[in-house]
């Protein structure tokens, strides 16, 4: 077992904490204006499925846990259920949705993942940092607002709605991150 620093928790990080295994299910990054910055964690536990919502200020040390890590390809979704293929041993796995919870709608069809395992049993699954989707509906751009940058809501192919500026149109390839779901940059052709 090693220690990480507080800030670097991410979505679907493993730690011992308060004598528990629990997976990091969302992070966010706070910097108040007064005192230092943290790390709010959602956190899952892996037993018993309780979450909890802490704050690790970039100082704390905590137990990141090492898991059995193989990858792991999408391969289809149905009903509740994932279904996932080894690369190396093609054996098929299935992970229940709720289990990755809102990251689920990230997926896409061979997108290679990779799978932590504790005792054989899936325990987390990490995802790339950022997904290549389309816009599939855009709002239409309110002329002569404002000279402020303002951003206009967007659907994306899987069914999201996210914020996106003005230049953004239907049929536009743009890069989103995984773990919050926000806009990042228009993807390169």
């Amino acid at each position: 077992m090693a220690k990480i620093a507080g800030n670097e928790i991410r979505p679907g990080t493993l730690i011992e904490h308060d004598g528990g295994l629990w997976i990091a299910v969302k992070t966010q990054a706070v910097k108040p204006g007064k005192g230092g910055a943290y790390n709010q964690v959602e956190l899952k536990n892996v037993i018993t499925g309780t979450k909890l919502n802490e704050r690790f200020r970039s100082d704390a040390a905590v137990e990141e846990i090492y898991l059995e890590k193989k990858d792991y390809q999408f391969l289809f979704a149905a009903e509740d259920k994932l279904t996932f293929m080894d690369i190396d041993t093609y054996e098929q796995i299935e992970i229940d949705r709720d289990f990755i919870g809102e990251r689920a709608q990230f997926l896409t069809d061979g997108m290679k993942v990779l799978v932590q395992s504790y005792e054989d049993r899936p325990i987390g699954l990490q995802m790339p940092l950022q997904v290549v989707l389309t816009v599939a509906e855009a709002d239409a751009v309110m002329r002569g607002g404002t000279a402020a940058p303002s951003y206009k809501t967007a659907v994306l192919e899987n069914g999201l709605k996210i914020q996106v500026p003005p230049f953004i149109n239907a049929g536009t390839k743009i890069v989103v991150s995984t773990e919050d779901g926000s806009y990042v940059k228009r993807a390169e052709n």
